[in-house]
């Protein structure tokens, strides 16, 4: 076998520039392409993570406005119930305000009626037994109506104060009323008496007053004595009415 160098050698400068073609014309455009899809793809994909990223921020957004909403929601809604608390509390207590202000009129209304009542009552009691007083009364005998009430007049005179006293008379004769008639007797009685607790002598001058039932009354400008049942009568029935 003989080895031929010359074709060996041929052989090597085609394979060499076999070589050089490929990787000028073959090896280098393929490495192109290859690169820019490389780029491209990593522009897309970057793209796409951007999106990704900006789509998670716009839920993280969304996710705040939805709380925030809610957190709003729920403090308008507290508020609400709150208000609607007090406006409740502020009615309940005026409602009550109001009850508790009629109910004491009310009581004080009817407290009113009854001690109007009570007094209406008072009276016409009072009034009643003065009638049944002055109807028994009246069927005494006509002396025992006068002469026992002398010393009584008598003693009501002497506790007046001596400045009226001293001006019982100076005037003009004092009038002495009776529930009748008085004898010459219980004239000077009457006449008697009232000049030992003045210390002197006193013009009377008698009348005759029914209305008195029983008794005597001195009438002077400056005091009036009464000693007669009308006027205890009259002091009873006022101060059963004042005390009922």
């Amino acid at each position: 076998m003989n080895f031929d160098w010359w074709t060996f050698m041929l052989q090597t400068v085609n394979a060499l520039v076999l070589v050089w073609l490929l990787a000028r014309f073959l090896f280098r455009p393929v490495s192109r392409i290859i690169t820019e899809r490389q780029a491209t793809a990593h522009a897309a994909l970057d793209e796409a993570e951007a999106a990704r990223k900006e789509a998670e921020a716009a839920l993280a957004q969304a996710q705040t406005e939805r709380d925030a909403v809610a957190a709003a929601r729920a403090d308008m809604i507290a508020a609400a119930q709150e208000e609607a608390a007090k406006q409740e509390s502020a009615m309940l207590a005026e409602a009550r305000k109001s009850a508790e202000k009629a109910r004491a009129e009310t009581e004080a209304e009817l407290s009113r009626l009854r001690e109007t009542e009570a007094q209406h009552w008072q009276a016409e009691a009072a009034a009643l037994a003065v009638d049944m007083t002055e109807r028994l009364l009246g069927r005494l005998p006509g002396g025992a109506r006068t002469g026992d009430f002398v010393e009584g007049l008598a003693v009501a005179v002497a506790k007046l104060p001596q400045m009226t006293r001293d001006r019982i008379g100076r005037d003009g004769p004092a009038v002495l009323h009776a529930a009748g008639p008085l004898g010459g007797d219980e004239q000077a009685l009457v006449s008697e008496r009232l000049a030992a607790v003045l210390g002197r002598p006193v013009a009377l001058r008698f009348e005759t007053d029914a209305t008195l039932i029983a008794g005597l009354e001195l009438d002077t400008p400056h005091a009036i004595v009464r000693n007669s049942i009308r006027a205890d009568l009259e002091r009873i029935a006022q101060e059963v009415a004042r005390d009922g």
